[in-house]
C-alpha cells in the first residue's frame, strides 16, 4: 500500500481519536496495581494470583497479535479497532458483575482482547497517513497518552474508590469505551480497497515468515520479552506492591506515588516525542539510542534491589524514565519494513510485549511467593523477583548487540 498522508487538521483529529481509545486501554491495564489491595483482601489473592489476574490482560492481548496483524493489513484500523472494543465494552461489564477470581481472570483476558487493536491500530495508520519523520513522534505522544491512562488509573481511581466502589469505577469505563468506538466510527478514515487490491497479490503482500526472518526483528525478539515486558510488569502492576510491601507504603501513599511517576512519564514522553526527531536528525538512530541508553536503566534497577526498604517512588520512577529509551524500539521495527509489512511487522513486536508483560508479572509472583515459602521476609522475594527480571533483561541486551554488532 502506497502512503496517503493526511492534511494536518485530519490527522490532528484522528490522532486525537485514536488517543482516547488507546487511553481507555492503558486505564484499564494499570488499574489493577492501584486496586490490589482490595482484591487481594475482597477475594483472598496470593502475590502469584494477582500475577496471573493482572497478566490476564496481555494474555489476552498477546493472543490477538498475529491475526490482528493480518487483520489490519486487509481491513484497516477502522472496522478492526471499533468491532475489537465491542469485546472490551463486554469483558468490562463482565469484570464489574465478577464474583469469583475465575469471573475475574476471564474478564479481564476479555478485555485485554478487546483492546489489542487499541495501539497497533493506529500505528498502522499512522504508517500510512503520516510523514514518515513524523512516525517517531507521534508513536512516543501515543506513550504520552499511556501515561495519561496509567496516571488516571492511580490517584483518582484511589479517590474516587470510597464513594463509588471499584464495581462502579469499570462500569463508568465500560461507557467510555461506547463513546469510543463511535468517534472511531465518525472520524477515523477508510480503508483505501482500491489500494489494497494490490494486496491480493501474496509475493506483494509478503508473509510473516518475512517478519520473523527479519534480523533487526531477532535482534529484538528478547528485549521485547523481557526488558519491555519487564518494564510493563512493573510499570502497571508491581510498581504498586513494591511501594506497599517494601518501601512501607499506605495505600494511598501508594497511589500518590503511582500518580506522580506517571505524571512524570507523561511529560517525560511529551518532551521525548518532540525533540526525538531533531536527536534523529543529528544522526542518532534507534540501534544508537538503545545501545547507549539502555544501560542506565540497568544501574537504576540495580540501585533499587540494594536500596530495598529505602527505593521508594522517587527510584521507581527514575527506573521507568530511564527505560524511555525502550520506546524508540516499536516504530524502529516499523520502519524496517515497506508499508505492506508494517501490520504483521508491529503486531509481531506487540504480541512479544505483551507476552513478555504476562511471563514478567505472572513469574515475579511466583518467585516472591517462593522465596517466602523456604522462609524469607516478602522484602527478600520482592528483591529477588527484581534481581531476576535484571538478569534477563541483561542478557537480553547482550544479544542485541552481538546480533546488530556491524551495525
Amino acid at each position: 500500500m502506497e502512503n496517503y498522508i493526511l492534511p494536518k487538521r485530519q490527522a490532528i483529529t484522528v490522532f486525537f481519536v485514536f488517543a482516547f481509545g488507546y487511553f481507555l486501554s492503558c486505564l484499564l491495564r494499570a488499574i489493577t496495581a492501584t486496586l490490589s489491595p482490595v482484591l487481594t483482601l475482597e477475594f483472598e489473592l496470593m502475590a502469584a494470583d494477582l500475577g496471573l489476574l493482572a497478566g490476564g490482560y496481555f494474555l489476552g492481548f498477546a493472543s490477538m497479535q498475529i491475526p490482528l496483524g493480518y487483520l489490519l493489513d486487509k481491513f484497516g484500523p477502522k472496522k478492526i479497532v471499533s468491532s475489537f472494543l465491542l469485546i472490551a465494552f463486554i469483558g468490562t461489564l463482565s469484570f464489574a458483575l465478577a464474583q469469583s477470581f475465575s469471573g475475574l481472570l476471564i474478564s479481564r483476558i476479555l478485555i485485554g482482547v478487546g483492546v489489542s487493536a487499541c495501539l497497533m491500530a493506529p500505528l498502522t495508520g499512522y504508517r500510512i497517513w503520516f510523514a514518515e519523520n513524523q512516525q517517531q513522534r507521534a508513536n512516543s505522544w501515543m506513550l504520552m497518552i499511556a501515561s495519561l491512562g496509567f496516571l488516571s488509573s492511580t490517584l483518582p481511581v484511589q479517590l474516587l474508590l470510597p464513594s463509588l466502589g471499584w464495581r462502579w469505577l469499570f462500569g463508568g469505563i465500560a461507557g467510555l469505551i461506547l463513546i469510543s468506538i463511535f468517534l472511531m466510527l465518525a472520524f477515523i478514515p477508510k480503508w483505501d480497497h482500491q489500494k489494497e487490491e494490490s494486496l491480493e497479490n501474496p509475493v506483494r503482500q509478503g508473509s510473516l515468515s518475512d517478519v520473523w526472518k527479519n534480523k533487526f526483528f531477532i535482534s529484538v525478539i528478547p528485549m521485547g520479552l523481557f526488558n519491555y515486558g519487564g518494564l510493563m510488569a512493573i510499570q502497571t502492576l508491581w510498581a504498586g506492591p513494591w511501594m506497599i510491601r517494601v518501601a512501607g507504603y499506605t495505600p494511598l501513599e501508594s497511589a500518590t506515588g503511582l500518580f506522580w511517576i506517571n505524571i512524570t512519564m507523561l511529560v517525560s514522553f511529551f518532551l521525548w516525542g518532540y525533540f526525538l526527531p531533531r536527536i534523529t536528525n543529528l544522526g542518532f538512530s534507534a540501534l544508537k539510542i538503545l545501545k547507549l541508553g539502555l544501560p542506565v536503566s540497568f544501574l537504576v534497577m540495580l540501585t533499587i534491589i540494594i536500596l530495598g526498604s529505602k527505593a521508594g517512588a522517587f527510584y521507581i520512577t527514575l527506573f521507568i524514565l530511564s527505560s524511555i529509551f525502550l520506546s524508540v524500539t516499536q516504530p524502529a521495527v516499523g520502519l524496517s519494513f515497506q508499508s505492506h509489512l508494517a501490520g504483521k511487522a508491529l503486531t509481531s513486536f506487540n504480541l512479544l510485549i505483551f507476552l513478555g508483560t504476562f511471563i514478567m508479572q505472572w513469574v515475579m509472583g511466583l518467585v516472591i511467593d517462593l522465596v517466602k515459602n523456604y522462609g524469607y521476609t516478602e522484602i527478600i522475594g520482592f528483591k529477588a523477583a527484581f534481581s531476576f527480571f535484571l538478569f534477563l533483561s541483561l542478557i537480553s541486551y547482550i544479544f542485541f548487540l552481538i546480533i546488530n554488532k556491524k551495525s
